[in-house]
């Protein structure tokens, strides 16, 4: 292992001093009907050494698609990997059927055909691998790519969007090689950095107001973006919206999954160099990236050190400034889009969600992590949130290294940090944020709405992939109880007993051939008491479902088959 470290920093010191590689940049799509195709390839990060990589329609990343706000969009995902996969659009606020998390599997040979209306403000996101378990492995191959939305408002500034030209997607991601020069997975060696999978990566930018869309595509790694000689730049949008007005900065920090769109100002600097850094000696202890991932020096993580990134400034990208372009964005806007978060005294409810690590002690990065005491359960719905709840959700970070804590389904907004305002690039519409670490906590505000269904559930998790893959990520489902749904007029279902002071009840459909697939107990107010999803093991026409936990009173039970959703009316009393 140390032989090869030393290979892989000569090679790093050797490509610095000597070679620059032209940066990839990926190509577009701008259809409304999207094919992608996933495979197998190669690719040649080291000259003369050939990688085993995974790509979207070649051989390593894929296409970004551009979508417009309101546009409708039919795509094909077809799997060659030979080997099952899901494709997960992330940021974006589409339906569970659609939203590619890893109940949505496509098998082998498979193609898979979501289809939804572009609901989302114009922004930044990306798609990505969510399969159970392997997520870093299909990820760190290669499976990546941007989603550019466009839309009215954002049209109607003067802003760089000539793809390639003054507006460039940047996916910086760092990766561990074995001796072979082959991609390691769910491994803390990451000590070679690239963007657009371009190893020392330089590019020509115009003299003038350019555009960048960050993304930290990393499996664990957070940056500290900055430039050479500090020069100042502006932060225009959050990972799912612009701002309401540029923010001025020199460090922007981002963990793996967030993305942000920045301008720099580059009128009268034809001719020179500037390079995009990460400045990670400024981040503290209990981050990924930082001298120690540990709150302390004695919280160690395996084949952490050494790494040259560590705790250092280092370059990701240089930009070689050549003459404007023929048309020129030379200003930076004093205003963007207004931004309306929900407030929150208009809040529904309030859920809190703990990070706990499973293995205490200095030795717990080095274990797995919980989420409110569980791993994932495909089968277990850990949330259920009814439709259009306006909700605060308090996630607490028990652990020893902060963690980047991603919803599915919604744009949130941060409300405070450790009970501080957030810093000012973190306010605006946020998926991804990192929460910190030794009992650090971050409060956020989203709304759950057009959107529900009652059985392909969403996911919250952990963005850092190897924690996702060891099972730190639960699942929510969005439940409309103000749906007329059909009620047992015809006595399709039994129910019994009923009334009932019991511990169970019994639902049985008369019909045999009908399974019961999951159910919702609901009370007489329409808040949801409990959702269950049959495992498939216990998947029949009759199921018993506890009442013990009830308060007397009146419910109704929502019980749903492959094809119908049926109500029935039941009383838990101590009292026939």
């Amino acid at each position: 292992m140390k032989t090869r470290i030393l290979i892989l920093l000569l090679i790093g010191v050797v490509a610095n001093v000597f070679s620059q590689n032209q940066l990839i940049i990926p190509g577009t799509i701008t259809s409304s009907d999207i094919n992608l195709t996933l495979q197998n390839g190669t690719h040649e990060f080291f000259a003369g050494e050939t990688t085993v990589t995974m790509g979207v329609n070649g051989n390593i990343l894929g296409p970004t698609l551009i979508l417009n706000q309101g546009g409708n969009v039919n795509i094909n995902v077809t799997n060659n990997l030979g080997e099952e996969t899901t494709i997960h659009w992330h940021g974006l606020h589409v339906s569970a059927e659609n939203d590619g998390g890893p109940h949505t599997i496509i098998d082998p040979g498979a193609t898979w055909n979501p289809q939804f209306t572009v609901l989302d403000r114009a922004a930044t996101y990306w798609y990505h691998p969510h399969l159970l378990d392997v997520t870093d492995e299909h990820a760190s191959k290669g499976i990546a790519g941007f989603i550019i939305v466009k839309d009215d408002d954002e049209a109607a500034l003067e802003l760089p969007r000539t793809y390639g030209v003054d507006d460039f997607p940047l996916a910086v991601q760092t990766k561990d090689f074995d001796a072979n020069f082959q991609i390691v997975n769910h491994a803390n060696n990451d000590d070679i950095v690239m963007v657009n999978a371009t190893i020392n990566p330089e590019t020509d930018i115009p003299a003038q107001v350019v555009r960048l869309r960050l993304l930290n595509g990393s499996s664990q790694r957070v940056f500290n973006f900055g430039f050479s000689d500090n020069m100042t730049f502006y932060q225009i949008a959050t990972d799912g919206g612009l701002r309401a007005e540029p923010l001025a900065l020199t460090r922007l920090p981002l963990s793996p999954g967030e993305r942000s769109e920045i301008l720099i100002d580059l009128n009268g600097l034809n001719g020179q160099t500037i390079q995009l850094m990460s400045y990670a000696s400024e981040f503290s202890n209990g981050i990924y990236g930082a001298t120690y991932p540990g709150m302390g020096q004695g919280m160690g993580l395996d084949n952490y050190n050494p790494n040259p990134l560590n705790g250092a400034d280092f370059n990701i990208l240089q930009l070689n400034v050549v003459p404007q372009t023929a048309n020129p964005v030379t200003t930076i806007p004093s205003s963007l889009v207004d931004v309306i978060p929900y407030l929150e005294e208009d809040s529904d409810q309030t859920r809190t969600f703990i990070m706990e690590p499973t293995t205490q002690g200095p030795n717990q990065l080095n274990g797995m992590f919980t989420i409110n005491g569980v791993n994932m359960d495909m089968n277990i719905i850990n949330v259920t949130v009814p439709l259009n709840n306006i909700e605060i959700w308090n996630i607490q970070n028990n652990t020893g290294i902060s963690h980047p804590f991603h919803v599915h389904d919604v744009q949130y907004y941060i409300l405070d940090i450790n009970g501080n305002p957030p810093p000012a690039y973190a306010q605006g519409w946020k998926d991804t944020f990192l929460v910190p670490a030794g009992q650090g906590t971050v409060r956020f505000i989203t709304k759950f709405e057009d959107f529900a269904d009652d059985t392909v559930p969403y996911m919250y998790h952990c963005h850092m992939l190897t924690h996702e893959d060891d099972g730190m990520m639960g699942q929510f489902v969005v439940v409309d109880l103000l749906g007329i749904d059909e009620f047992d007029s015809e006595n399709e279902v039994l129910l019994y007993p009923n009334p009932s002071e019991g511990v169970y009840m019994t639902i049985h459909l008369k019909d045999p051939s009908k399974k019961i697939l999951s159910y919702a107990v609901i009370n007489e107010l329409g808040q949801i008491i409990s959702y269950h999803k049959i495992h498939a093991n216990e998947i029949s026409n009759k199921y018993s479902f506890p009442i013990f936990e009830l308060a007397n009173g009146t419910y109704f039970i929502k019980i749903y088959t492959e094809n119908q959703i049926i109500t029935k009316k039941f009383i838990k009393s101590n009292k026939y």
